[in-house]
């Protein structure tokens, strides 16, 4: 199965130019997952790794709004009468999403609008980059369901993203973040209108798709694993990493086009 063959069984796919766009397409519940979309969209974004011809990923939902988390009596309600190991089974799951997102290599960029919580606040969350509008509301709503705040990764990765004391506020209380206050804090890349947001991600993706595509899985590597390092070996990481990637064609043809004053094309090796 290649990108332009896949096909989706719980959410909507399209491939073009390198773009994969993903939309979570239940748009008449604001576009809620289920233990069936979970587990397709982790094993979908594990797939990635093996499909080159996708250079950068798209992650939307359908209707005005980008995803409501999970689905109340779909979800909610079966996990009331799960025993523990059963609950372990789902929570290692829905972590394994995320550990799927942050390990493909592709640049992932979530467009945010309306409805974006629980669940869809941990996918955009776990995106490489999120553009939303001034409607988007975000809320990390755990605790207000009896839950911890420390769901998906979130204790791990939200404070990094916004600080310790935000994310702490966010994760305590299950608040909304209002769109301002997300693209303040760095949330949000930026902020568009809402009949342009698929347009605008699209076009970052595209822009991204033509760049250094090996360079950029280097980065996003390094983005991951160089939480948990000392700066000397970050240093030493990053230097290893991009020795590697001077070695690449890619590398050799942005110098002969600098050389030549015009635009390099990247092929990715």
């Amino acid at each position: 199965m290649t990108a332009a063959t896949y096909a989706a069984q719980h959410f909507g796919w399209d491939f073009d130019a390198g773009v994969a766009t993903i939309t979570l397409n239940r748009p008449e519940r604001k576009n809620p997952l289920t233990f069936e979309s979970y587990a397709e969209l982790r094993d979908l974004f594990r797939s990635l790794v093996y499909w080159p011809k996708v250079k950068a990923v798209v992650l939307t939902g359908a209707g005005g709004n980008f995803s409501s988390g999970g689905d109340v009596f779909e979800i909610i309600g079966p996990l009331t009468k799960m025993t523990m190991p059963e609950l372990l089974d789902f929570t290692r799951m829905t972590g394994d999403l995320v550990k799927a997102m942050r390990g493909c290599p592709q640049p992932i960029v979530a467009a945010l609008d309306g409805v974006c919580v629980g669940a869809g606040a941990i996918m955009a969350m776990a995106s490489d980059l999120r553009l939303a509008t001034p409607r988007t509301k975000t809320a990390f709503l755990f605790t207000r369901v009896g839950l911890a705040g420390c769901d998906m990764g979130a204790c791990a990765i939200l404070p990094r993203i916004i600080g310790q004391g935000r994310a702490s506020d966010l994760l305590f209380t299950g608040r909304v973040m209002t769109a301002e206050e997300g693209e303040r804090w760095g949330f949000h890349n930026r902020l568009v209108a809402e009949e342009a947001l698929l347009d605008e991600a699209r076009a970052l993706a595209a822009s991204l798709a033509v760049g250094p595509n090996f360079a950029h899985g280097i980065t996003k590597t390094q983005l991951n694993i160089e939480w948990s390092v000392s700066l000397d070996v970050a240093i030493e990481m990053e230097a290893q990493a991009q020795a590697i990637c001077m070695k690449t064609q890619d590398f050799v043809r942005a110098f002969e086009a600098f050389a030549d004053k015009r635009q390099p094309l990247f092929e990715g090796n």
